[in-house]
């Protein structure tokens, strides 16, 4: 779904609601960002064939690497700075040090940087601002450079042959997950390019756990809205049952729209991805 969807649909929301929560408007201006980037950039090259795709996806190999994601880094630098601003317009909503965020403008962000990141590394050397912080900067900068290999490789993914707990494109965690419409089949939401695949319902992607005993989820008496944990490894996943959501969802909005339900996963004692 591209950025501009969620943004009307925000918008539309704020007229009929008369205004958006700040963490909403805070979202949307990030969104704002990265849809006019995401506009801009060329369509990437990732030069594999369809062979190579397929013997990738059969081996559980993602179909791009850290060495292989390639970026205009002037570009992303640039992205960096504008939402480094929004964040720093927003500090209010984080738990971060008033002097953290008035850093942030002044990082360059090199490679090093973006591959550490992309590979789960610590980051170098951050001049005082926390790497948690840093990371999620550069995961909303980089993410307009990700979602454009998404849409030009996911159609290439035999879905039926991946079925892993991390994105075949990008190899990122989930986030977000949907029972889909027409036979209530579940698909994850990539946290870094949005991409969806398809998933066993009985299985944490997490850990692999498939103990029934030590998965289960959570239901509201109305609503299509579930929570999925997992007591070997203590993480949850939201999701949504689009057999029974409005036919104007926007999936990758309800991760912003469920934040409620990440505050009872945490009360209950688990954690996000």
């Amino acid at each position: 779904m591209p950025s501009s969807g969620i943004i009307d649909k925000l918008d539309v929301m704020e007229k009929e609601e008369g205004s958006l929560p700040r963490l909403l408007r805070f979202y949307r201006e990030l969104l704002r960002i990265q849809a006019r980037v995401g506009q801009e950039l060329d369509k990437p090259s990732p030069g594999l064939s369809s062979e190579a795709i397929n013997q990738r996806t059969v081996e559980g190999k993602i179909l791009v690497t850290a060495s292989e994601f390639t970026f205009d880094l002037h570009v992303l630098q640039d992205t960096f700075r504008k939402i480094a601003a929004v964040f720093s317009e927003y500090a209010d909503l984080f738990e971060n040090a008033p002097a953290e965020f008035s850093k942030l403008t002044r990082i360059n962000i090199t490679p090093d940087f973006v591959e550490a990141w992309y590979e789960g590394k610590p980051l170098p050397t951050t001049d005082g601002v926390s790497q948690a912080l840093l990371k999620e900067l550069i995961h909303a900068a980089a993410k307009p450079f990700l979602t454009s290999y998404a849409a030009v490789l996911i159609d290439s993914v035999e879905q039926e042959r991946w079925r892993r707990g991390y994105c075949p494109i990008c190899g990122g965690n989930p986030d977000f997950s949907f029972l889909s419409k027409e036979n209530g089949s579940r698909w994850l939401l990539c946290s870094r390019c949005d991409t969806e695949w398809l998933f066993q319902r009985l299985k944490c992607p997490y850990c692999n756990n498939t103990d029934q005993k030590t998965l289960s989820y959570y239901t509201a008496d109305e609503g299509p809205y579930r929570l999925y944990v997992c007591d070997n490894c203590k993480h949850y996943l939201k999701t949504i049952d689009m057999r029974n959501a409005r036919s104007d969802t926007l999936i990758p909005l309800e991760r912003l729209l469920t934040l409620e339900i990440d505050i009872q996963a945490r009360d209950y004692g688990y954690s996000p991805c």
